[in-house]
């Protein structure tokens, strides 16, 4: 609840003063019995004077009326409001606004004044006020301020707001606020309202007839009720109202006052009377702009026609004035025309004089004034028209600044791209890169990317505009409520006062991307991936406090920086447009995608963290779309996009960047699954039968036959360095890479880098290698080779192992024997791979917890470490009589962990890969069907045992009769004879019971034992049961769909972890691990095997594919927006604009047809007139020619 102090007060009367004969009604507007003794007492007979002020004669109190107004049957949202003096500061009431009502700050605000009373508007005036005002406040978010009331001009906006709400999306009505400011002593039935403590809401009833005219309008979501101590007076709220604008229009626009302007604001006057005069000479004199509609009454004619009469007329200086007043003054011919038009406008009114003056006034400032003709323009140009008002008055006040910018500064505001590429970028103005600066970091912090489109097209470069120092401002000055800004504030609670650096941008992207990639900034901040966090902060701490050289310097990739600094807000469109600009556009959509799913982990509102989900999905889907439009081009070049490092994105692969994104439609792309088993092939063909490679283990020499086929090696001109091979063409088939190509080149680079850096020189010629060599590591090195023998050993193993626990696992001191001593040794290569992938995982990790910490995070990891432990945990305690019992059931327990490990190796097959996913879905399930059956297990077992054994003290037999005779109940093992107390050799006795004996059943209660077994068996058979089948049929028909989607993902997991593993299979794998020792350890020749899929590609290369993916990039884009098009809705929106034109046109050709049929209807009548005079003429000539009075001094004329 808003406690409302002392700012917002209200006035009491305190001195009467009569205002007719009898002194029975003050001048402020009421009888004399609601004023209190003080006011009438005959001690301050002083105090009665003939005019009554509201400053003078009422005091000031805190306010009674505020908080939440509920207009009685009208179903809808409350509106705010609250009574305040006239004499209140507007930055109070400003504040309370936005802040405690949260009415949205506007870009413009629009304060219609005039047509109050019953005074009847005009059709087209309506017109003008539902199509182009509330059209023109929902496109830049204006508010509407007006009376209030249900009368007038107040209800006709009213009216459109309401027209507007009904038709309007839920985003549209956030940007329409209509505020209502009236006078609190002319509301009918303010009573209501009144409550000290606030009404929350307050019930206000309307009353649908003409004689109750000024009660509240229903649509209005604001009231600000202005007590001048007035009652049934109008015009008390006309000082505050011109306070409250003259206050706005010095507030900046935008986010928390982010925008490059003040918020504009601008009157209209709508018909009026003579006091309407006095308004508009009060705003004038504020520098407030006005429009006038012509033909709508009045005082707004009349200021029309004032304006057109003396445009022609020169303003006269009879005298110097003194220093500060306006040079000029009206002359006496400009004066009398005036009088003589307020009187022909305002006959009854007294003090012409006045009214003279505030009308030469108003006319010193028509550059302040626009005026709105009905007849030469139309309201759907009514905001084109509000924005060349403004931009006039902007020219008038600041001399020094162009028109032009001013009006982009306020389409910006309004965020009215259409007006800025009809009226500003239609070719006719050059813009240089200072006029967009401003407008461009406008438009960037406010989120609207049509304009940073715009501006990009027509003369902004981005990489002159976007700076190190600009961008860490704007991650400094992050909107509170974005959960980039929760995130980035965590890392800055010891340092406040200095501005965020790219070092806690880049610890928030590390966090985020994980080590995908490596960390951003940390070249531009001299740091290191392996600095430690706290020099790190000490460095960049010195940075700060420093002048930083980096910050003045341009952004290495802009749009890529933009990209993630929209993406980390959720700005969808904006983020889109980034993409598209950035380059690298496969990797670039996965990296988004990327940041947005781990950003929506970390989400806590269900709204945003749904938008991040599908703005993720998005960006897969275009990453997809794009690359598939490259793998249809050109398939080698499509292979080389996703395994080429990109110095962009730190580093990284589109396969590292899919991965980690959980990209699985991705991954389901055909080109994706071409290269993958491309890679797992190896050198061989892909049509290779499994059975030739199996014989091939046993019978080596099979490899040199035909019996296995290899692929042709390329030809020794295409096999050379990419800066070697014919790329001209973008669109070509020239290849970069195959994966054939990179595996040679990653064996030949392994053997050879070490001799180049012993020998100190490079061969000038690679000599080939022999057939045999090439052929033999052709075949062993390849992935499917791997594979196939650690599943051949891996069976071999688990016989091994059963053999031993079966046939073999002697007791100590016979014990172990020669297989089990082989079986250890063969765990202990197992646990030696183990080791080598927790050191293989990733190279930008360098600490030993965070190799771990994401090596454990894969499932069939933890399985490993579960099975490695019991067996080592069963091979200790084996070895020693007392606990040989226990070691030998580890054994047997290990035995079936190592066994289900066969589940992951079978993910492989086609068949049954997808079906194991299934079964990892459908576990899910079960946990949460055990969870509710051992609810009624244990409800129904602790009640069976209570009423059929009166005493059993034995736990161990308490244990089986409340959970495992339960749950043998739902198999059909049902005790009768327990329930009938059909049992023998049991007794009674607690003494035996207690030493052992078994205990009688009681048969007091088994007709309750009977009806408990019914319910349970029925919930848990017939309930529980069927609910774990439809929880089985909806997990299975929900991943069916998408099963070779996951299935596809998993294989590739499967193929980099065998492209990875030594050729060797346990137990052999040791001499693998012995050869990997002495090259990395001892030679010191560096891995390529480690980086995973990694290509690097050359400068000039790198920026051929950049050019050939874009080229791509755009094929797709072109297509997506050629189907946008084509859509039913487009279509329509198309036939609209058309159908507007034509009306245009018509109404111009209307308009026309009326002028011409009035030059028709002058010509009639001058040639009309011109035949009466020439009758007249041809009597006059014939009457003088019959008198003799005059005599010709020649001939008549003749027709020629």
């Amino acid at each position: 609840m808003l406690l409302v102090e002392e700012p917002y007060g209200l006035r009491e009367q305190t001195v009467f003063e009569s205002g007719n004969l009898n002194g029975t009604l003050c001048q402020c507007g009421s009888g004399r019995d609601m004023h209190g003794t003080v006011a009438t007492g005959d001690c301050f007979g002083a105090a009665i004077v003939t005019q009554w002020n509201s400053c003078q004669h009422s005091s000031e109190y805190p306010t009674d009326a505020f908080g939440e107004m509920e207009f009685t049957g009208a179903g809808r949202r409350h509106s705010h409001f609250v009574r305040l003096s006239c004499d209140t500061p507007p930055p109070v009431v400003y504040q309370l606004m936005t802040s405690h009502w949260g009415v949205r700050s506007p870009n413009l605000v629009v304060s219609v004044v005039g047509g109050g009373g019953n005074e009847k508007v005009k059709t087209w005036v309506r017109e003008v006020l539902r199509h182009g005002l509330v059209r023109a406040a929902q496109s830049t978010g204006a508010w509407i301020m007006t009376g209030g009331l249900r009368e007038g001009i107040g209800r006709c906006v009213g009216e459109a707001v309401r027209d507007h709400s009904a038709a309007a999306s839920s985003l549209s009505l956030k940007k329409v606020i209509a505020v209502g400011v009236a006078p609190w002593g002319l509301v009918s039935d303010r009573q209501k309202l009144v409550n000290e403590q606030g009404s929350f809401p307050a019930r206000y009833y309307v009353q649908n007839t003409s004689l109750d005219s000024c009660c509240l309008d229903i649509n209005y979501q604001a009231f600000l009720l202005v007590d001048d101590g007035s009652v049934g007076r109008r015009g008390g709220e006309t000082a505050f109202r011109a306070k409250m604008e003259e206050y706005i229009s010095h507030q900046r626009t935008g986010l928390w006052g982010s925008g490059s302007i003040d918020i504009p604001v601008l009157c209209m006057l709508i018909a009026g009377e003579a006091n309407m005069l006095e308004r508009m000479d009060l705003s004038l004199s504020k520098n407030i702009p006005w429009l006038v509609l012509n033909g709508s009454g009045r005082a707004a004619d009349f200021i029309c026609e004032l304006l057109d009469a003396l445009s022609s007329m020169p303003m006269s200086t009879p005298s110097p004035l003194p220093e500060g007043e306006d040079s000029q003054s009206p002359s006496t011919e400009m004066r009398d025309r005036v009088r003589d038009r307020v009187k022909r406008y305002f006959p009854a009114k007294s003090e012409l004089d006045k009214l003279v003056d505030r009308a030469l006034r108003i006319y010193q400032n028509r550059d302040l004034i626009t005026v709105f003709n009905s007849e030469q323009e139309s309201p759907d140009d009514f905001d084109t028209v509000l924005l060349k008002a403004l931009v006039r008055a902007n020219k008038r006040v600041s001399s020094d600044s162009s028109e032009y910018i001013e009006e982009l500064k306020l389409a910006v505001a309004w965020n009215r791209v259409d007006i800025a590429k009809s009226e500003l970028f239609s070719g006719d103005i050059q813009w240089k890169y200072e006029d967009l600066e401003n407008s461009m970091t406008d438009a960037l912090i406010n989120d609207k990317p049509q304009f940073v489109r715009l501006f990009n097209e027509n003369g902004l470069n981005i990489l002159d505009y976007l700076t190190y120092q600009r961008l860490e401002g704007w991650y400094s000055s992050l909107p509170d409520n974005t959960l980039a800004y929760m995130l980035l504030q965590r890392r800055l609670l010891e340092r406040r006062a200095l501005a965020t650096p790219h070092k806690e941008v880049s610890r928030l992207l590390w966090d985020v991307m994980g080590d995908v990639c490596q960390p951003f900034y940390y070249s531009l901040l001299e740091l290191d991936k392996s600095t430690s966090s706290w020099r790190a902060l000490k460095h960049v701490n010195k940075l700060l406090l420093e002048k930083s050289q980096y910050k003045e310097q341009r952004c290495q990739y802009p749009w890529a920086s933009l990209l993630i600094w929209a993406v980390l807000q959720n700005r969808s469109e904006m983020a889109v447009y980034f993409w598209e600009m950035a380059g690298e556009s496969v990797l670039g959509a996965l990296a988004a995608c990327k940041i947005l799913r781990e950003l929506s982990k970390m989400e806590s509102e269900t709204e945003t963290k749904l938008s991040m989900k599908e703005l993720a999905q998005k960006f897969e889907n275009l990453g997809h779309d794009v690359f598939g439009e490259c793998y249809q081009s050109n398939e080698s070049r499509s292979f080389t996009l996703l395994i080429r490092q990109s110095p962009m994105w730190g580093e990284a692969t589109c396969l590292q960047m899919a991965t980690a994104a959980d990209a699985r439609h991705f991954f389901s792309h055909d080109g994706v699954q071409s290269l993958l088993s491309q890679i797992w092939w190896g050198d061989m063909e892909r049509n290779t039968e499994v059975w030739k490679l199996v014989l091939a283990f046993f019978l080596p020499p099979v490899i040199y036959t035909k019996l296995i086929s290899f692929r042709e090696l390329v030809e020794e001109g295409k096999s050379q360095l990419p800066h070697d091979r014919d790329t001209e063409s973008l669109d070509g088939d020239a290849t970069i890479f195959s994966p054939s190509d990179i595996n040679h080149r990653e064996e030949e680079n392994e053997e050879h880098v070490a001799l180049k850096e012993n020998l100190k020189k490079v061969p000038s010629s690679k000599s080939k290698k022999p057939y045999i060599v090439m052929r033999w590591k052709e075949f062993w090195f390849a992935p499917v080779t791997s594979f196939l023998g650690n599943v051949l050993m891996y069976f071999v193993f688990l016989g091994l192992f059963a053999y031993i626990l079966l046939l073999d696992f002697k007791p100590p001191p016979n014990g172990p024997c020669t297989l089990e001593c082989i079986l250890y040794f063969w765990v202990f290569t197992l646990v030696c791979e183990e080791v080598r992938q927790v050191g293989a995982i990733c190279m930008l990790i360098t600490t030993l917890y965070q190799r771990m910490k994401l090596y454990i995070q894969d499932m069939w990891n933890k399985c490993d470490i579960t099975a490695l432990s019991l067996f080592a945990l069963g091979m200790c305690c084996r070895h020693f009589e007392w606990s040989y019992e226990f070691g030998r059931s580890v054994m047997a327990v290990d035995f079936m962990v190592f066994t289900l490990r066969l589940i992951h190796i079978f993910a492989i097959h086609k068949q049954l890969g997808p079906k194991i996913i299934i079964v990892e879905k459908m576990v899910k399930d079960i946990f949460f069907f055990l969870f509710f059956l051992a609810v009624w297990i244990v409800a129904y077992g602790v009640a069976n045992q209570v009423l059929l054994y009166a005493y059993d003290p034995r736990p161990n037999w308490i244990f089986r009769r409340v959970f495992y005779r339960p749950y043998m109940h739902i198999y059909g093992h049902i005790p009768i004879h327990e329930m009938d107390g059909d049992w023998e050799n049991c007794t009674n006795n607690v003494t035996l019971i207690e030493e052992g004996a078994e205990p009688c059943t009681s048969t007091y209660a088994n007709w309750l034992v009977v009806i408990l077994l019914v319910i349970y068996l029925l919930v848990t058979n017939i309930l529980l049961v069927n609910l774990l089948i439809a929880m089985f049929s909806h997990t299975f028909s929900k991943v069916q769909d998408h099963s070779d989607t996951y299935w596809k993902f998993q294989r590739y997991n499967l193929i980099l972890e065998y492209h990875s593993r030594p050729c060797l299979a346990p137990p052999f794998i040791i001499i693998s691990h012995i050869h990997l020792l002495i090259k990395r350890h001892i030679c010191k020749i560096p891995s390529t095997k480690i980086k995973h899929f990694v290509l690097e590609i050359p400068g000039r290369e790198a920026s051929r594919l950049n050019t050939w993916e874009a080229i791509q990039k755009e094929n797709i884009m072109t297509a997506q927006n050629k189907q946008e098009r084509e859509k039913d809705s487009e279509r329509l929106k198309r036939t609209l604009v058309k159908v507007d034109s034509v009306l245009k046109q018509m109404a111009e050709i209307r308009s026309w047809m009326s002028e011409i049929r009035d030059h028709e209807s002058r010509v009639r009548t001058e040639r009309a007139e011109l035949e009466f005079c020439t009758s007249a003429l041809s009597w006059v000539v014939e009457t003088l020619s019959q008198s003799n009075m005059i005599k010709p001094t020649r001939p008549p004329p003749t027709l020629r």
